[in-house]
């Protein structure tokens, strides 16, 4: 589902070790004291876990595990203890919980052990692991939140009937550029427009039809250097200075199988908005279609000859635009008192156990930047969390970073299996100012800020996701982008 025509999932069996999943360990039967320990921790370490707020009998606690079969158990006021409703088989130390982990990031949900064995309804067990090393103080709080499907329904009809009568002309700056390539551009020329430019899209024009007939994005570069890093690969450096777009794109398309019975090139349609288009229409293009922007054009004749690029629509501008009508009026929205781990949006740890859940991969600075483009492109995500070696949010690499290689012929001299992520981001230090301020890049909240404040946060030029974060320690706890709030918006 997620692998990409480079064959990109074959090349992650490289890097699993240093992908890090973050899982959520839940204790929900009660005690004073709850701690968790297993192979991960090389049964040297407790980990603390923490009562819920309002719920005081469940103990949960996060812990990012590696690919690959890990075993754990609970220390529950001095006993040693196993959950029999969890996966669990007899080992070594008595009966263990168990959890797998795919070591090629599938995005699929584990499989169960096949060695399952019924517990003991939930007895006490061995002695063998009565040993204590050290205790972290730590505390993970939740509160209980509920509103009522009528006062979600009604808020979710008046933002769609907000967007619905709000055309695409309320996006158009006072001033500003707009960045248009020819498709027949050489393709390093083209990222090093868009390096120098500071932007990390830019739509196409073939002079040709006299019309626009796509984009080129960071996502374009990222394949283009996998695919110059593929043995035997087709596309050598020295063509990057007369391959142009078209040809590239072309290729692209082969690739991915856009080709009819005769062989021939099938393009995509051009996704994009007139200025009389509403919010709502403009909004469902972008998710529908998983772009990043749409081009607003404009043509005064009636074939749509001469046509005018006037600007990018983008989430992030159209949710501007909800905020400053609902600003002063956010009673008429009873959803947006919410915090948001109480409502279903964003990409949260999961909890072990949870299935249907979709893994949140985390990368440490010392991780290969191959590992962090192919965690990219196949997780179909914009940005990684950084995090140290606690779990501690450092930074995020994001597929607009790419565009920082452009530099000075950067790519032309680096292997992407030995640069690491801290080198990475180092190189384009320098290009953060451009197009995402670094204060911007690195944007956190908590899991229970409001609703109404993480809209108001990713409505900011250039913040397109937000870090959920404990509070103190920074660990991560999950992402939510500008597409999961609009697909909650929207119901």
């Amino acid at each position: 589902m997620f692998a990409s025509s480079m064959d990109t999932v074959r090349d992650t069996t490289r890097t699993a070790g240093t992908m890090l999943i973050p899982m959520r360990f839940v204790w929900p039967y009660g005690g004073r004291s709850v701690f968790l320990s297993g192979s991960f921790t090389r049964w040297s370490e407790l980990v603390p876990m923490t009562p819920m707020e309002g719920c005081p009998t469940v103990f949960q606690a996060i812990y990012s595990l590696t690919p690959g079969y890990h075993q754990y158990k609970f220390f529950v006021d001095g006993e040693w203890r196993h959950d029999e409703q969890q996966t669990c088989t007899p080992g070594e130390y008595g009966i263990v919980n168990t959890v797998r982990l795919p070591t090629e990031p599938s995005y699929a949900s584990p499989p169960a052990n096949p060695e399952m064995t019924p517990g003991s309804s939930m007895d006490v067990d061995t002695d063998t692991f009565r040993r204590l090393v050290r205790i972290n103080d730590g505390w993970l709080s939740e509160a209980v939140h509920s509103v009522s499907e009528a006062d979600l329904q009604c808020s979710r009809h008046r933002i769609s009937a907000f967007l619905s009568t709000h055309t695409v002309y309320e996006l158009l700056p006072e001033s500003g550029k707009v960045v248009a390539l020819d498709i027949d551009l050489p393709v390093k020329q083209a990222f090093h427009i868009l390096h120098e430019q500071g932007i990390p899209t830019a739509p196409l024009w073939d002079f040709s039809k006299g019309q626009f007939v796509g984009v080129l994005s960071a996502s374009d570069f990222i394949l283009i250097l996998k695919e110059l890093g593929k043995r035997g690969s087709n596309l050598t450096e020295e063509e990057l200075e007369t391959h142009t777009i078209s040809a590239w794109k072309e290729g692209k398309a082969y690739l991915n199988g856009q080709v009819d019975g005769q062989g021939r090139f099938l393009s995509r349609q051009f996704i994009h908005a007139e200025p009389f288009d509403n919010l709502k229409d403009v909004a469902l293009k972008i998710l529908q279609n998983q772009v990043a922007t749409v081009p607003i054009i404009h043509s005064s004749a009636e074939d749509g000859s001469f046509p005018q690029l006037l600007h990018l629509a983008s989430l992030s501008g159209i949710l501007k635009c909800i905020c400053r009508y609902f600003r002063h009026c956010s009673s008429l929205l009873p959803v947006l008192q919410l915090p948001i781990f109480a409502i279903p949006v964003g990409t949260w740890v999961p909890k072990i156990g949870e299935s249907n859940r979709r893994p949140l991969a985390m990368l440490r600075p010392s991780a290969s930047l191959s590992s962090a483009l192919n965690l990219l492109i196949q997780a179909q995500v914009s940005s990684i969390p950084i995090v140290d070696d606690n779990d501690s949010l450092l930074d995020v690499y994001c597929r607009s970073d790419i565009t920082a290689l452009a530099k000075d012929r950067a790519y032309t001299h680096i292997n992407l299996d030995e640069m690491t992520i801290h080198q990475a981001l180092q190189l384009g230090q320098d290009s953060f100012s451009l197009y995402e301020p670094r204060s911007q890049r690195c944007q956190m909240c908590l899991h229970s800020d409001s609703l109404h404040k993480v809209m108001d946060r990713l409505a900011n030029p250039g913040v397109r996701r937000l870090v959920i974060v404990e509070a103190g320690s920074k660990r991560v706890e999950g992402i939510i982008s500008l597409s999961d709030i609009f697909k909650f918006l929207l119901g």
